[in-house]
């Protein structure tokens, strides 16, 4: 006989933190571990968070490579732009980026852009610390912990707020079907960022730019917190 499933435990991300801090052989990479300090009940008007958005050259990281990174800090109700960074990635092998129509990033951009391994040092420094806030925050784990892999030889967790995963509690999912989810229909809205934004009354941004993304993000975790939630919120029923 089946039964419902047992609720999951809250993750328990500091303590998972001090475990690979322990494990990692990467000196940057202990460093970020160590500096987490969020345990799952904080409140998330206790929390720093780091809005992240990253543009690629496709959707598979097994094949497609990292070419922009964008963020910016902030906490649930306050935006501070003044460590906001965009930076252009060179891919490893071929700087040839079919996407560059989607998000203007062309050619000669990546011939001149550092490589992922200039960036990781300064990537992990800037995420230290922080609870990430990303819109279908898979891209931005499957792809940094495929990059990291094969610079370093060693995986890159970190915890993550979902804003797309958010507005799916506020619109339930009444068919499995991403894809149609994703564009929208009158019985399931869409849960694309720009109209989940327009869902709150959010000013539209030109989209596939990194650091605008990332500002869209943060814009929208900070309108879903006030719709939803509340400063007194455990990070724990956010974050994943």
């Amino acid at each position: 006989m089946f039964g419902r499933s047992k609720p999951q435990p809250p993750m328990d991300w500091e303590t998972r933190f001090s475990r690979l801090a322990y494990e990692s052989r990467d000196p940057g990479l202990k460093a970020f571990y160590r500096a987490f300090r969020v345990q799952p009940h904080t409140p998330v008007s206790q929390v720093s968070f780091l809005a992240l958005d990253l543009e690629t050259t496709g959707l598979d990281p097994e094949k497609d490579a990292i070419v922009s990174i964008g963020f910016i800090s902030h906490t649930y109700n306050r935006i501070s732009c003044s460590n906001a960074r965009n930076w252009t990635i060179r891919p490893y092998e071929n700087p040839e980026d079919p996407m560059s129509t989607i998000h203007g990033i062309t050619h000669t951009h990546l011939e001149t852009s550092p490589g992922f391994a200039d960036t990781l040092v300064h990537l992990l420094k800037a995420m230290a610390g922080h609870v990430i806030v990303a819109h279908y925050c898979r891209i931005e784990r499957e792809f940094l912990n495929k990059a990291t892999m094969d610079l370093i030889g060693e995986p890159l967790e970190f915890p993550a707020i979902d804003t797309m995963e958010l507005e799916s509690r506020k619109h339930p999912v009444y068919r499995p079907n991403f894809i149609q989810r994703w564009m929208g229909d009158k019985n399931s809205p869409s849960l694309r960022l720009s109209h989940a934004r327009e869902r709150y009354g959010l000013p539209r941004y030109r989209p596939h730019h990194a650091l605008t993304d990332a500002l869209a993000t943060a814009e929208l975790f900070m309108a879903q917190v006030a719709d939803r939630f509340s400063p007194d919120t455990p990070v724990c029923e956010l974050w994943r």
